[in-house]
């Protein structure tokens, strides 16, 4: 009997594979084969996580706290998130509004699941985070994107304003941004959400990198704004980039009583808890010593200090300086002409395969014609994939 081809969902059919998970693949593939590759395509932090934190897990697991827990979260850990948003920015949540999630991602999967029916628009800025579109499509909602090209990047209330339509019901917003950088001012962001709320829109806030914010500006979060905005308002947060956690896989919601209820009913169909050992661990990087936070932050601006202007000197890219998060948004146009390139695609694939440096096309991410480089890496990689990509420009052009 031949074998019967499996008759793929249209939803299914429709979800595109990250292209971030891709690179990371193709980059491993060469690692097997030898290839000395240079990594700046990954949005994770090099540090380990801090010694008082993987302390908390191995005790966990001294005492045996293995099982189920609820599917929101043990109330320590919950407790524990309401409080660090009290101490960072004044804000007053309850447990009953958060939930645990396996990740930032999950809270923006399960809200946008637990708010957008077919047809219903969906704003966002563009270029945006690789897996916001693929939510949004998923759910079948609509999606809408507010260009940012022009205010280098910066979303705006007006660019908000003009985008809205009587379908729209939804505002994403990401700051500090991946993969740009770029941070919303506290009044600007204020204002932007103040727009989306007098639309009847609803707004989640995805606030993985809130604390990766270069002086002289500070974090900001949505949790500091007044109430009647907080009430339309849900905060996805994560542990990962803080707290060097990634593979913990632990992120929360804050936010209305009524969609936190619905995120938490439809973590209970699928993912159920959080791994109970990594909630224990969260519980005490939380409430545990912050220095750390500031030392990874302190060693990022070192490296983007670096960076950016040693990109800069490269014929053809012109880069801004983020504000935050860990990641250079160039703008290659010049040098992807100059190599004789179609895209951003092609280039980045020419400095994956010829000279075995990872980056992401900015076209992933909405962004054609720039290139996403992580900077979450030791100077030394930082030095040498800059050498590697001037040495493609001088193969190429001379």
């Amino acid at each position: 009997m031949g074998e019967t081809a499996f008759p793929v969902s249209a939803r299914a059919q429709a979800t595109r594979f990250s292209s971030v998970a891709a690179v990371v693949a193709a980059a491993e593939r060469l690692r097997a084969q030898g290839v000395d590759v240079i990594d700046l395509g990954a949005g994770e932090p090099d540090f380990a996580t801090p010694e008082h934190i993987k302390a908390a897990a191995k005790r966990a697991l001294d005492e045996n706290f293995t099982k189920y827990t609820a599917a929101s979260g043990i109330l320590a850990l919950r407790e524990a998130i309401c409080a660090r948003a009290a101490e960072d920015f004044g804000a007053r949540y309850d447990p009953a509004q958060c939930t645990v999630t396996v990740g930032g991602k999950q809270v923006i999967f399960n809200a946008v699941l637990a708010l957008i029916n077919p047809g219903d628009e969906v704003l966002l800025e563009q270029p945006c985070w690789v897996s916001f579109p693929e939510i949004v499509n998923f759910a079948e909602g609509r999606l809408v994107p507010v260009a940012t090209e022009e205010t280098d990047f910066h979303l705006t209330a007006e660019a908000v304003r003009r985008a809205i339509t009587p379908r729209s019901k939804l505002l994403i917003l990401n700051s500090p941004s991946n993969p740009t950088g770029r941070v919303i001012a506290p009044a600007e962001f204020s204002k932007i959400v103040e727009v989306a709320v007098e639309a009847g829109l609803w707004v989640i806030s995805d606030e993985c990198y809130v604390q990766l914010v270069y002086p002289p500006g500070a974090p900001f979060s949505a949790a500091a704004l007044p109430e009647e905005l907080r009430a339309r308002t849900l905060i996805a947060g994560s542990l990962s980039k803080t707290y060097a956690m990634t593979g913990w896989r632990v992120g929360f919601a804050l936010g209305p009583r009524e969609w936190v209820g619905e995120v938490i009913k439809i973590q209970s169909q699928s993912t159920s808890n959080v791994t109970s050992i990594a909630q224990k661990a969260a519980v005490a990087a939380l409430t545990g010593p912050q220095q750390a936070v500031g030392e990874m932050l302190a060693e990022y601006r070192r490296r983007r200090d670096y960076l950016v202007p040693a990109l800069n000197e490269i014929p053809g890219i012109v880069c801004g300086e983020p504000e935050g998060a860990f990641y250079a948004f160039p703008d290659v146009r010049g040098l992807t002409r100059a190599c004789g390139f179609e895209n951003s695609k092609q280039l980045a694939d020419a400095l994956l395969n010829d000279y075995g440096v990872v980056l992401t096309a900015g076209s992933a991410f909405g962004g054609e014609g720039f290139l996403r480089l992580s900077y979450a890496t030791s100077l030394g990689a930082l030095e040498e994939g800059v050498a590697r990509i001037r040495r493609m420009h001088l193969d190429r052009t001379s």
